[in-house]
């Protein structure tokens, strides 16, 4: 049941902006996510969607998310939800965002997808991260600015994710030893490449097909990096069709060898994982260091 502080918060809010009789019918708890909860309200005004999390249970998680897509939204390259609000109110923060009611796919959709990431991928900056954190699922995500993209990779992904894993005794001293032999070949195997606008955590659970048959991105982790490593996520959990790569070469080629350096790539959200969820994803980050040594 959606919190009455809440309920009356955003009721009050939906009414200075769409009225004084706009009130909330009904709240439809959505399911799908493990770290916020989710309603679809129904209400005067229309439908809207909600997502909120008790305020001190992940401080500032949602001004990150809005920020982000935020910055996707302008740059008016793929259908994004429109932030309308959020705010720490209480007990709670919350983020509200336009309802995505979905439709059927059109035929195109995963070329438009991928042709639509590769445009994306052209905004640029001059240096790699971003002006402020934000979070990977709920783990804080350092972005400190960096000239080159190993730098950043190293010291703002890798590194913290790998230290977070041995602390826990999730991972060892020997994974240590060859994630370090990895850090001396990048220079050799990861092409230089200027900083991209990126969603950050684009597998298969992070896009939905708007209201028109495109396809929306969402649940960002927005920040400058290299290219690869949106499309390395894409292929995690399942991977997209060929279509779509296929697409996003068509308007942006990747350089050559892009589809051997998916391991390395993945490594980041893989040892995400191994910190939120553990388990098998500590044998395919071994697999993947393994495989650079030999």
């Amino acid at each position: 049941m959606l919190p009455g502080e809440i309920k009356l918060y955003i009721e009050n809010w939906l009414q200075s902006r769409y009225g004084q009789k706009t009130s909330i019918n009904s709240a439809d708890a959505i399911g799908g996510g493990s770290i916020n909860e989710a309603y679809r309200l129904n209400t005067t005004a229309g439908i809207f969607f909600l997502k909120y999390n008790i305020a001190i249970r992940f401080p500032g998680m949602f001004t990150a998310e809005a920020r982000g897509l935020t910055l996707l939204k302008e740059a008016d390259c793929i259908d994004v939800p429109d932030v309308l609000h959020f705010a720490d109110n209480g007990n709670y923060s919350f983020l509200l965002l336009n309802f995505i009611q979905g439709n059927s796919q059109t035929p195109d959709f995963w070329h438009t997808f991928g042709t639509n990431l590769a445009r994306l991928h052209r905004k640029t900056a001059t240096v790699f991260g971003l002006d402020h954190d934000n979070f990977i699922g709920s783990l804080p995500q350092s972005n400190r600015n960096h000239p080159n993209w190993i730098e950043f990779l190293i010291n703002e992904r890798l590194n913290p994710q790998m230290k977070m894993a041995v602390d826990s005794g999730m991972l060892n001293t020997t994974d240590v030893k060859l994630l370090d032999f990895l850090y001396k070949r990048l220079p050799e195997i990861i092409p230089v490449e200027p900083p991209s606008l990126l969603h950050g955590d684009l597998w298969s659970g992070n896009f939905i097909t708007g209201n028109t048959g495109k396809p929306c991105i969402i649940d960002p982790a927005v920040y400058y990096g290299h290219r690869e490593t949106d499309l390395g996520m894409t292929r995690l959990f399942g991977g997209f069709p060929q279509t779509f790569y296929e697409a996003y070469n068509a308007e942006w080629p990747l350089e050559p060898g892009w589809q051997q350096r998916i391991p390395i790539n993945q490594l980041y959200p893989l040892l995400v994982h191994v910190n939120l969820f553990g388990g098998g994803y500590c044998s395919q980050v071994r697999q993947i260091l393994n495989s650079i040594k030999n």
